[in-house]
């Protein structure tokens, strides 16, 4: 497909006008969070109506915020398109985290677009791993120290990269897009759908990673967000384009999967478990978070802002996908508004805390209890 530059460039400004930033966005990531109960036990869930009083921080000053993680004392980390991540505290100041940049990580545009996006916790707890979209590198961070290492370096953008108890490393392609071609390739599988998307893993001997990943899954169609739980033995990969959740049975020891079904028909970004078992799922497509029942398949809009012609923006947008038309030119602000930016997922607060709905702009969203209608 040949798109013009300039075109892109448009689109990509059209997306995160709202959060200010100059260049560059993309759907996707994941990272998991161990369930502690059965689903089918979970407590009830609340839903949340949007007011501008929850958009955290108010000053917008996060860089693309596609992903994160909640600490126990009350922080987040988060995806940040200058530094790679962010820390925000809980009155919303924030500063970069880590040191993504020594290890390689670089946003100077318009030559060199960064893509920092999927950001997952590891089993132990003591390391996150976050995973660029664009050049298709997979950095591990420590985070008492915020030492920063590449682990992996992926010919092709990775979306998400989640880590199991093996010490295996599973990571989503979405496209194929080189660091040389990565945001415009990107999103050229956004515009018009492409099966290109693969899940990969890299396995681990003896605490060392393979010098090289092994494609699982093939021929998907924009493979986003990853969550993996270990205690039911089922992996969950978001497949944005195909418009649906998939679910594998999952051997970790020998990294097979098994019994593919189709799980929940959502075009879903991000996929993250709760300590509760239930799977809360971002769609940028309808700006949406819908959190499903592990157990019983069952479904819940927890948040939702769309209005009536944003509605029909995004009835059109699927069917010019399914038609194999150009559509990119519908996501503008008009889109999203009010939100900051896109909707792509969740970050769960441990302890019963905030929800935090992950954008493609400048800020979050913050979901108290009190705030549920």
């Amino acid at each position: 497909m040949n798109i013009h530059p300039l075109r892109w460039s448009r689109v990509v400004r059209a997306l995160v006008a709202a959060a200010g930033i100059a260049s560059g966005a993309a759907c996707g990531s994941g990272a998991r969070e161990a369930a502690t109960v059965s689903a089918s036990d979970a407590a009830p869930l609340p839903s949340w109506s949007f007011d501008s009083t929850m958009i955290f921080p108010a000053d917008r000053s996060l860089k693309r915020a596609e992903d994160g993680i909640a600490l126990p004392d009350g922080r987040l980390i988060v995806a940040d398109q200058s530094h790679g991540l962010r820390v925000v505290e809980a009155d919303g100041s924030s500063k970069p985290f880590g040191d993504l940049p020594g290890a390689g990580y670089a946003h100077r545009p318009p030559d060199q677009i960064g893509g920092a996006n999927g950001v997952s916790l590891e089993p132990g707890g003591t390391h996150l791993l976050v995973a660029d979209v664009f050049t298709g590198a997979i950095y591990r961070v420590e985070l008492t120290s915020g030492a920063t290492e590449r682990v992996y370096q992926h010919r092709f953008g990775v979306n998400a990269a989640v880590r199991d108890a093996s010490g295996a490393i599973w990571f989503t392609q979405s496209a194929e897009n080189s660091p040389a071609t990565g945001e415009q390739r990107m999103w050229a599988s956004v515009d018009i759908p492409n099966p290109d998307g693969a899940l990969l893993r890299l396995a681990s001997s003896d605490g060392r990673l393979s010098a090289q990943a092994d494609v699982v899954i093939d021929s998907l169609v924009m493979a986003n967000g990853l969550a993996i739980d270990e205690r039911q033995g089922y992996l969950y990969i978001a497949e944005t384009m195909g418009a649906r959740v998939l679910r594998y049975r999952l051997d970790v020891a020998t990294g097979r999967l098994s019994d593919r079904t189709v799980f929940a028909e959502i075009a879903a970004d991000n996929l993250k478990l709760d300590s509760e078992g239930r799977l809360w799922v971002g769609s940028p497509v309808t700006n949406e978070v819908i959190v499903v029942n592990t157990a019983t398949g069952e479904r819940q809009s927890a948040f939702r802002v769309q209005t009536p012609a944003q509605e029909a923006l995004a009835a059109e947008f699927n069917r010019r996908g399914r038609a194999g038309e150009s559509r990119m030119d519908l996501v503008t602000p008009d889109y999203f508004a009010p939100m900051p930016g896109l909707v792509t997922g969740a970050i769960v607060a441990p302890a019963g805390g905030p929800v935090y709905v992950t954008t493609l702009g400048g800020a979050l969203i913050r979901l108290e209890a009190g705030a549920a209608r």
